[in-house]
């Protein structure tokens, strides 16, 4: 099975989406490349799509068991009664704690960006952010950052930060200067966001599903290391 199972119940099945899956089927693709098309087809049942990451966001994901599930779940993150926990390594000076709220617009070729000040069709959003860690080389910076979407815009979390001159490494929408520089040779070839925990209410009260960071972003951090550490040396 493509993703691993993280839990599961008479309700929901809670799985480890790797990155570089769509979760429902792609246009110009073959339905049965899809999350959701991979895991019907290996459990033999049908499944529910509740909600979904990026393709190149790796981490939980949940999909309903039953209609009744189906309805209560969707009800759930319509009323923002789950909580989403994401980790994001940005690329940029990010303060310890801040709140991002920041309105957004669509945008050309499936993008988002940020609202002016009174713009019709703006959508509010509101992302909290937590830096975990950083790594300095030069004037370049890098931070872990636990992000907490209050509210579930499309590239809510990109574009926040890319609001914050700090965008996601390997963002190829938001985070082009990511490529370029002393990051060039970061081993990321992907968006490096991870979709780390979700909260959903369940009659015995919440559930919690963790999913844990994938090989290629704990790479990503042993590079950081590397790099930070070569700090001294490039400034002598």
């Amino acid at each position: 099975m493509i993703a691993a199972v993280l839990h599961e119940d008479d309700e929901l099945i809670a799985v480890a989406k790797p990155a570089g899956v769509a979760v429902i089927p792609a246009r110009g693709e073959p339905p049965e490349a899809s999350l959701v098309e991979q895991l019907r087809a290996a459990r033999g049942e049908r499944l529910w799509i509740v909600h979904r990451i990026d393709r190149e966001t790796s981490g939980v994901v949940v999909f309903a068991r039953t209609a009744a599930a189906h309805r209560e779940l969707s009800m759930a993150f319509e009323h923002r009664r789950v909580d989403k926990r994401y980790l994001a390594w940005a690329a940029g000076a990010v303060p310890d704690v801040a709140t991002v709220e920041v309105a957004l617009h669509d945008a050309r070729r499936g993008k988002s960006r940020p609202a002016l000040p009174g713009e019709p069709g703006s959508r509010a959003a509101r992302t909290d952010l937590a830096v975990e860690r950083r790594w300095r080389r030069g004037d370049d910076q890098v931070c872990r950052i636990r992000c907490h979407p209050i509210t579930g815009r499309h590239h809510q979390i990109r574009v926040h930060l890319r609001s914050l001159d700090a965008p996601i490494v390997g963002d190829k929408q938001y985070g082009k200067a990511t490529r370029r520089g002393g990051l060039a040779a970061a081993p990321c070839p992907r968006l490096a966001l991870h979709a780390a925990s979700l909260v959903v209410p369940g009659a015995a009260g919440p559930r919690r599903f963790e999913a844990p960071v994938p090989d290629d972003l704990r790479a990503l951090e042993a590079w950081l290391d590397a790099w930070d550490a070569g700090a001294g040396e490039a400034s002598s």
